[in-house]
């Protein structure tokens, strides 16, 4: 791991978010926290002060010892501390204007103005996380439901750091073997046991692809899932909305195509987000413009949706937006709605799903009324997770470490086909090591490129 030490500056931010309230907090870490604290804190010396400990006092202008707020200082020494640094935190008053004046007294007083994600990119320079823990941080900064809480956290944790240190392990045991047998390639002997070795690349191709399979599912809680709701107009689109959301979201009118452009809302369902779109009706002949570029519109967001309801009035039902929909049939559920205005439910609702016969998925419900919501709730959880979320296990989240995760698999089946046509030990190993630098990149145990850390570090806040 490149791990660079003893940086040379001081760094100072607000660490709460934006906008008044009760408390603000201050954040100082580098080698001058406690010396630019003392020049504006008005009460203990906080240089001589022991670690984990807090301290009343005001803060004051370095210049003219104007004083400023009354606040509660938090000292951290270092390497016990967030970034690994000696590290000050100053509790003031949540004003906006407050904040602002003790962090210009701080610069005032030595320290500069952190990046974005400066003091996490500091933790993992100074080793106190891995790569994956603080891009964990970020994800659970962002997180608004309980799956990607739980999962921030479990990565946090270092589960998926703890998964990838066994594969490496197992990886690393192997290549110091192959490498040994290069220092005696004169006498032709094994030390590996290449029968152990095929096992070995077996069972991490097995691991690695569980991993790889469960983006698929880490994409859905990271992200959340997109729904277009679809159909022609009148169709009840904005009512089922309404329904899903339990409020007055979108109108609803009887007028025929009222909803012109889209309108998104987000629902939660059992701790997983699903992002509502809620689509102008499809009609194949409109004269009014605004309508048509709505229609387009919506054609583009059934396209892009990860689901797509359709919704089917059951007293008009109109063949022509299913058969356009008939491409996206796998990701697609037929919602037959307004079954609260049709006598003959069950011969009307018969008739339709013999035209829908293409399809998977298809429920009854009256948005109208509220019947079927809670199972059209369940149904879209279903086809969008397609199981219950266990946080506990490694769900991978991020797309660099399943670019990396799916070199990987490419090098551990490069080996194998390396071993069945006979390789030496030398050209294995190289294959080894490559797969051994994918491992690390996740994690950051090798030099990890500046600009992808940028990248990584700079989606952080200011005070983070």
């Amino acid at each position: 791991m490149n791990v660079l030490s003893g940086f040379d500056d001081t760094i100072a931010a607000i660490a709460t978010a934006p906008g008044i309230g009760a408390i603000g907090v201050i954040r100082l870490s580098g080698k001058a926290a406690f010396p630019v604290a003392d020049a504006i804190f008005k009460g203990k010396k906080l240089e001589v002060q022991q670690s984990h400990t807090v301290h009343f006092g005001h803060i004051v202008a370095p210049e003219d010892g104007t004083l400023i707020d009354e606040v509660v200082v938090s000292l951290f020494r270092g390497p016990r501390s967030y970034t690994g640094e000696d590290v000050v935190e100053i509790s003031g008053h949540g004003s906006p204007y407050i904040l602002q004046k003790i962090l210009e007294a701080a610069i005032t007083a030595g320290a500069r103005l952190a990046k974005a994600g400066e003091y996490t990119q500091r933790a993992f320079l100074n080793g106190k996380l891995d790569l994956t823990q603080a891009e964990a941080v970020a994800d659970l900064i962002a997180a608004d439901s309980q799956a990607q809480q739980q999962a921030a956290l479990q990565q946090l944790r270092g589960g998926f750091s703890g998964d990838l240190e066994k594969l490496r392990e197992q990886l690393i045991n192997f290549a110091a073997l192959i490498e040994l047998e290069l220092d005696f390639s004169d006498e032709d002997v094994e030390f590996a046991d290449r029968e152990q070795f095929r096992d070995l690349i077996s069972n991490l191709k097995s691991q690695i692809s569980n991993l790889l399979h469960s983006f698929r599912l880490g994409n859905v809680i990271k992200n959340g899932v997109s729904v277009a709701i679809i159909g022609k107009p009148n169709a009840g689109k904005s009512t089922l909305l309404n329904a899903l959301l339990n409020e007055e979201r979108a109108i609803v009118s009887d007028i025929a195509g009222t909803t012109r452009d889209t309108i998104e809302e987000t629902l939660n369902i059992k701790g997983v987000l699903f992002r509502l779109i809620d689509t102008a009706g499809i009609r194949e002949h409109t004269t009014d413009q605004i309508e048509s570029i709505g229609i387009e519109r919506s054609r583009k967001n059934a396209e892009k949706a990860s689901l797509i309801l359709h919704l089917v009035d059951v007293t008009d039902p109109d063949t022509s937006v299913i058969e356009w929909l008939k491409p996206f049939a796998d990701k697609t559920i037929e919602v037959l709605n307004k079954t609260d205005q049709v006598s003959n439910i069950k011969t009307q609702i018969s008739n339709i799903k013999y035209q829908i016969s293409n399809f998977k998925s298809q429920i009854s419900i009256s948005a109208k009324k509220n019947t079927g919501i809670e199972e059209l709730k369940s149904q879209m959880y279903e086809r969008a997770v397609g199981e219950a979320i266990h946080t506990e296990n490694t769900i991978v989240t991020n797309a660099r470490h399943f670019d990396a995760l799916s070199k990987m698999m490419e090098s551990l089946t490069a080996i194998e086909a390396g071993m069945r046509a006979g390789l030496t030990g030398d050209l294995l190993a190289i294959d080894i090591r490559r797969t051994l630098h994918y491992l690390g990149e996740i994690t950051g145990q090798v030099e990890v490129d500046r600009d992808i850390l940028g990248t990584i570090f700079g989606k952080f806040c200011i005070g983070k």
